[in-house]
């Protein structure tokens, strides 16, 4: 695929960054890390994975100043693919580091799971459903995804394509325009985990 301009990897020193750029590489995907501004401007697609901390992801966008180009790039309709953290930074904000302005794409305040199950929520759980999107094309109810959380989104705003269920009902998978967004890791969910992935870099074009 020599000359298909590069899927952009967000690459803030999350743990996750080199297993979603092999996954990507075993699909045929040309991917590139990016830490600067300027790096955005050849992308195709853009993707933002993320374990660990809200404040890790939010402090990092800020720091390495990519949160204007990220939602300028956004706004000109370039796919876009949030990972767990990369999904809760979408919105207003979080409990886990509630000092902190999220990206205000949707509203909605990121919260812990229930105190009432084991936390973090880690392993394999399955989807529900909510409403058809390109992202889940070949993914059905009977799939199983990797999690590993303890705060998710919650609310049944137009976004929310899927649910999970540990302790109550949380947001898992979204979809609005050209934005896409995961809470589970697909990198690390096996073959239904690739032809999500798949599907992404087929909407990348």
């Amino acid at each position: 695929m020599s000359g298909t301009p590069p899927i952009a990897l967000f690459d803030y020193g999350a743990g996750n960054v080199p297993s979603v750029e092999r996954a990507l590489q075993k699909l045929g995907a040309t991917t590139k890390r990016v830490t600067r501004p300027d790096q955005l401007a050849e992308a195709r697609a853009i993707i933002l994975p993320g374990v660990g901390h809200y404040a890790a992801i939010i402090r990092s966008l800020d720091e390495q100043n990519l949160r204007s180009p990220l939602l300028d790039s956004l706004a000109r309709g370039i796919p876009f693919l949030g990972i767990c953290l990369g999904l809760q930074a979408l919105y207003s904000s979080s409990e886990e580091a509630s000092s902190l302005a999220g990206l205000s794409l949707f509203p909605g305040v990121i919260r812990s799971l229930p105190a009432t199950v084991k936390l973090p929520h880690m392993g394999w759980n399955r989807l529900r459903i909510q409403r058809l999107c390109p992202l889940l094309e070949g993914v059905t109810e009977s799939d199983y995804f990797y999690f590993a959380h303890t705060f998710a989104a919650t609310g049944t705003s137009e976004e929310v394509v899927a649910t999970c269920e540990y302790g109550a009902s949380f947001t898992t998978v979204i979809h609005h325009e050209n934005i896409f967004a995961t809470q589970f890791h697909p990198e690390k969910s096996g073959a239904a985990g690739a032809r999500l992935l798949q599907n992404f870099v087929r909407l990348a074009g």
